[in-house]
């Protein structure tokens, strides 16, 4: 029996790995795999593939599982954390390329709806690729990482509107308002119904469905929500992908949006490969070589468009020169959601299909292109910030002038923090607690504003310029905390302190172990990991929980630090502890007695009269890695036995300073 989708399904899973491979081994995303195998294997190239159709149905399902996830992690505490990026920078971004792109349209000859949609096409960017290439350069909690995931966040929120006024701006009604109004109707019926299973009905079910403790039933019970809302919003006239998206949020606003999310995730990424691997399928290999210089010059049109709008987009939230440019750099590729609008562009006309053509190569080009753009990114910023146009322009458009007017002139022997994160904050507590002066740079300006009105010395500026450096008088500091999680940034900031002054004390903050050398090659004083600080804390409170003794806990920290990390790293250098596991989990600790005195030293139990005198009791004693359970009056602690004891924290610590 021959199935045509069995046979397609093993062409596509086959060259999709082998493809994937090959980019994995040069870091590059998976997503361009599954693009250049929907091309290789696609009609226009070695056409592989019979069931086109059925596999333009499976990638349909990649669509509703993407727009699922979206609404399941989106919630409105992350969109409140980066409002202003999300509404102020992703409206900019998406209205001036929709102006722009669809005004040049026009100009062109084209009617105004058509020009309208090209400008929804080209004004989103791939969130997929963005975020993944972020993630994997641990660029994602950066200023200009965020800034992308707050547009991006609002790109994939405005879709869903677009799709749905696609079809009056098509003109497929001839009684605009009586359409805008049922639009508006259906629309908060589907709002209301939203709120109200948010609010009642699937918590109610999700609970009843999670009590079974079925995996299974409760993947099912995920899945036919998504399909449910999805199939009646398609019924009410509206689109598969809005469906989806509220079904998504509905499932988000319960306790159990992150187990949907795990267990959704595993499909979504095999249907969304399906999705991007139909999307190659429709670039005409052909239609590009003929036309490769038409499209070459579009390409390069909307590179430098996008990227000048997103740039301006940021450069309005006030941000400085480095992370306008970068931001603006990693989203002038066309994304994958245009894909899914312009179909329904075709459906009602808007586009033909040489116009298809020329986005669809135009559209894929500069997804192919995103990972060399954003790997090259530092260089054609820093080459951007040479210009002297562009620097002035993004220095005024980012308010950093009138920041530099401000600067206290009596800074000296101070401490300079840069950044004003959860690190940041806490050594200004503490320098602001034990009187010692600081001062703060920081990029984030809705921060720099709240906490000038709390009368903290925080300055907007990016500390890797070297003029702002100078500003808060740098060569006068004593010492600098850098507390950013851009390692770029951290990298070049070091530099230019460096340059400025030899003598000044300098810590800096990273993520990981293996960023250490590096720093401390470029002029850092101490690095502290977030890594191995994290493991710290981690290692220390299991080991308290395997009643290990304070001080060899302790003393295994500090020669954790003084070799700079690399004997957490090797298990044969642990030292040796006993880890009993036979007491019950209340109140017990383990001391290690250091004292010589013969107020406890030497003595029977029975005349040190323990429980009357401390309030302990002592339940055993480990000496020379032996466990001496069975305590007799007559037994006597020696010095260096291991003391488990068991009692109130305040009579445990009274003994703790006499058997040390």
């Amino acid at each position: 029996m021959h199935l045509p989708l069995l046979q397609d399904l093993l062409v596509l899973l086959v060259f999709s790995v082998i493809i994937v491979f090959l980019l994995q081994r040069l870091r590059l995303p998976s997503i361009l795999g599954f693009l250049l195998t929907g091309i290789l294997i696609g009609p226009y190239a070695f056409s592989l593939v019979e069931a086109a159709e059925q596999v333009e149905i499976i990638a349909e399902i990649g669509v509703i599982l993407l727009l699922f996830v979206i609404g399941m992690e989106l919630s409105i505490k992350q969109l409140m954390s980066i409002k202003r990026t999300v509404f102020i920078g992703g409206l900019l971004q998406v209205g001036l390329t929709v102006v722009f792109s669809g005004g040049i349209y026009y100009l062109l000859g084209s009617s105004w709806n058509e020009a309208v949609f090209t400008g929804f096409l080209f004004s989103l960017s791939s969130t997929a690729i963005v975020l993944s290439i972020f993630q994997e350069r641990n660029e994602i909690s950066t200023p200009h990482g965020r800034n992308a995931l707050g547009i991006l966040i609002f790109q994939d929120i405005i879709v869903v509107p677009m799709m749905l006024v696609t079809p009056i701006i098509a003109g497929a009604t001839t009684n605009v308002t009586q359409s805008v109004i049922e639009l508006v109707i259906k629309s908060a019926v589907v709002i209301l119904v939203t709120i109200l299973s948010a609010r009642y009905l699937v918590p109610k079910l999700m609970y009843a469905i999670a009590k079974t403790k079925s995996k299974e039933l409760f993947l099912l019970a995920t899945i036919t929500i998504c399909f449910a809302v999805a199939f009646l919003t398609s019924e009410a006239g509206l689109s598969l992908a809005l469906g989806a998206f509220l079904a998504g949020l509905i499932i988000s606003e319960s306790e159990y949006s992150h187990q949907a999310t795990s267990i959704i995730l595993p499909f979504r990424e095999l249907f969304t490969s399906f999705f991007f691997i139909s999307v190659g399928m429709l670039l005409d290999v052909f239609f590009l070589l003929e036309n490769l210089g038409p499209i070459l010059l579009l390409l390069v049109g909307v590179f430098v468009l996008k990227s000048a709008i997103a740039s301006f987009a940021v450069a309005v939230l006030k941000y400085p020169p480095r992370t306008v440019i970068l931001t603006g750099l990693a989203l002038f590729q066309v994304g994958e959601f245009a894909f899914i609008l312009s179909k329904t562009g075709i459906e009602y006309g808007l586009i033909d299909d040489q116009t298809n053509q020329y986005f669809l190569a135009v559209s894929i080009l500069s997804m192919l292109c995103t990972p060399f753009v954003m790997m090259f990114s530092e260089r054609l910023s820093s080459l951007a910030l040479r210009s002297r146009l562009v620097d002035s322009v993004t220095k005024k458009m980012s308010g950093l002038q009138p920041v530099l007017e401000d600067a206290p002139d009596e800074l000296s022997n101070h401490l300079v923090i840069i950044g004003y994160g959860v690190n940041g904050s806490n050594v200004a507590h503490a320098a602001r607690v034990n009187q010692i002066p600081y001062v703060v740079l920081e990029l984030n300006a809705e921060t720099v504003r709240r906490e000038r009105l709390k009368e903290i010395p925080i300055l907007f500026g990016d500390a890797s310029q070297k003029h702002i450096l100078e500003h808060v008088h740098l060569h006068k500091a004593r010492g600098v905390v850098i507390a950013i999680s851009d390692p770029k940034a951290t990298k070049a900031i070091i530099s230019n302190i460096r340059s400025i002054s030899q003598s000044v004390y300098l810590v800096v903050r990273t993520r990981y172990v293996k960023e250490m050398n590096e720093l401390l090659a470029l002029g850092a004083d101490e690095v502290i990991p977030e890594e191995f600080e994290t493991s710290i804390e981690i290692f220390s409170r299991i080991l308290h929980q395997f009643l290990v003794p304070v001080d060899d806990i302790n003393r295994f920290i500090e020669a954790v630090r003084a070799d700079n990390y690399e004997l957490f790293q090797n298990k044969k250098s642990l030292p040796r502890t006993f880890k009993p596991s036979k007491f019950p989990d209340f109140n017990i600790t383990c001391l290690r007695v250091t004292t010589d005195s013969s107020k406890l030293v030497g003595k029977p139990l029975k005349d040190l009269q323990i429980r009357n005198n401390y309030g302990i009791n002592i339940l055993a004693i480990s000496r020379n890695n032996e466990l001496i359970q069975n305590i007799s009056a007559d037994q006597k602690i020696k010095q260096g036995d291991i003391v488990y004891v068991q009692g109130e924290q305040h009579n445990i610590e009274n003994f703790y300073r006499l058997a040390t």
